[in-house]
């Protein structure tokens, strides 16, 4: 009943207020409407005030007071009272037409403008690493290394109507940039960016649930992120991704950086000639650029199970030193599987690199510092299985048992197959993430081996400890 009388004397004062504006003669007259404004303009702020606290409260059981505690009114009111103040802030044809009633309006239009630009937030996580690597004779005499991992800060929000991500890592051996870009949604399910960008390829947002990635990652067709422009189509069922990348994160070939190895995500950075070590910094830089992105997905509903079946295709060229060009090709078939509680991802894919005039059987990949080989042309095979499983041990939320099998056969200049088998838990407890990977591995980069390499299987066993904030 309270709540009723209060709005009731809002909606009064604010039609006596109009009704005397044409007959407000005299300065005492005056005196009181302006009097009368300004506890509208306290109220109003009041209002902006409580539907503030209202969006700041904790959202989780038993923690933190409700939304009509904390500003004495229920949730109907204050959607009610939103409506009412943004009619009476916008209406540029009210009957309130003197100063300071025009005034009174500006400043609650600003105070909503600035509520709404305050939308940018910091977030990131820092990392700790233990491994036990059974083809490093030092890590196995020690029982393993306990290192830090990464540190990183995240800017996710928004200034008005513009969309901003962006992500920063430190490593003991270097800092990158992750990704970073604006961006703005036209309707509710189209959406463009342009900055450094997730390249749309294959599974979304990883084709895998381990620590390493798959494969995949270590040729540039998993959590790759490059310089261009992104637009994308969203509904319930359906996702269509168009990207046109102009080059890499670096700049491309020319891109002023100091070292092209440090990178998060791979990317080709030359042609491995004959004679160069699978290691070594390549005579002949390349680099990716006017690369085009389409991937389409679609997902069928049926009672107990969605399956996700979806078609990427990347074409670009290659710039190349000593005024050489070429051109580079993948496309992917895949699909996601949800049955409950499990997930299976299934991905078949292939790329090819090419240079004018060179018979190139392989290229050069920069990343995390250092430089690796990889084939000219490849095909890659994943088969991933995973199972969630919720429970309640004191701070544990959640473990995901996964097993990710990746395979890539057929590469050019007869190198031999490379295969990645990871095995292992990731572990939610709050804001602590947590992977425990038993990989075994046979020309794998960071298992002992690389995917030019003729090596053996290789085993390790990785924990990687990651509180996120």
């Amino acid at each position: 009943m309270l709540k009723l009388v209060t709005v009731l004397r809002f909606k009064i004062a604010l039609l006596l207020t109009l009704a005397i504006a044409p007959f407000s003669l005299s300065a005492q007259t005056l005196e009181q409407k302006v009097a009368a404004l300004e506890a509208k303009i306290e109220r109003l702020e009041a209002l902006i005030e409580a539907q503030a606290k209202q969006a700041q409260l904790p959202s989780s059981e038993g923690d933190g007071v409700s939304a009509t505690e904390a500003t004495g009114l229920s949730d109907e009111d204050l959607a009610k009272n939103s409506s009412e103040q943004k009619d009476e802030a916008g209406n540029e044809n009210s009957a309130e037409s003197s100063a300071v009633a025009l005034a009174a309006d500006d400043n609650v239009e600003v105070a909503a403008n600035n509520e709404q630009m305050s939308g940018v937030e910091l977030g990131g996580a820092v990392r700790f690493q233990y491994s036990y690597e059974a083809y490093d004779s030092d890590n196995k005499d020690r029982g393993g290394d306990f290192d830090f991992d990464t540190f990183r800060l995240d800017l996710n929000g928004n200034v008005g109507d513009v969309i901003l991500s962006a992500q920063y890592r430190w490593f003991d051996y270097m800092d990158v940039i992750h990704h970073a870009w604006v961006g703005y949604n036209f309707y509710e399910e189209q959406q463009a960016r342009i900055g450094i960008t997730k390249v749309p390829f294959g599974i979304l947002p990883y084709a895998s649930h381990n620590f390493f990635f798959s494969a995949n990652y270590y040729v540039g067709l998993e959590d790759d992120y490059d310089m261009g422009v992104n637009y994308s189509y969203v509904t319930a069922s359906d996702q269509l991704d168009l990207a046109f990348y102009k080059n890499d994160e670096q700049g491309g070939i020319d891109g002023y950086v100091s070292d092209r190895s440090e990178r998060y995500s791979y990317d080709v950075v030359g042609v491995r000639l004959e004679g160069e070590g699978i290691f070594d910094v390549p005579t002949l830089q390349a680099a990716e650029t006017n690369t085009l992105n389409g991937r389409y997905a679609h997902i069928f509903n049926f009672d107990q199970m969605a399956v996700e079946v979806g078609v990427s295709g990347q074409v670009g060229q290659l710039e190349l030193d000593q005024g050489k060009d070429g051109d580079h090709f993948a496309a992917a078939l895949h699909s996601v599987i949800d049955v409950g509680q499990w997930n299976i991802q299934l991905q078949a894919s292939t790329y090819e690199y090419d240079v004018d005039g060179m018979n190139v059987d392989q290229m050069v990949v920069g990343a995390y510092a250092f430089f690796d080989t990889i084939a000219a042309e490849a095909d890659l095979y994943l088969a991933n299985i995973a199972y969630s499983q919720p429970v309640q041990w004191g701070p544990v939320s959640n473990l995901t048992f996964y097993n990710d099998y990746t395979l890539v056969s057929g590469k050019s200049g007869n190198l031999e197959d490379t295969f990645m088998n990871v095995t292992g838990v990731a572990v939610t407890a709050g804001g602590l993430y947590t992977y425990f990977d038993y990989v075994m591995a046979e020309n794998q980069p960071f298992i002992g081996g690389s995917m030019a390499g003729d090596g053996d299987t290789e085993h390790r066993f990785n924990a990687n400890f990651g509180y996120y904030f």
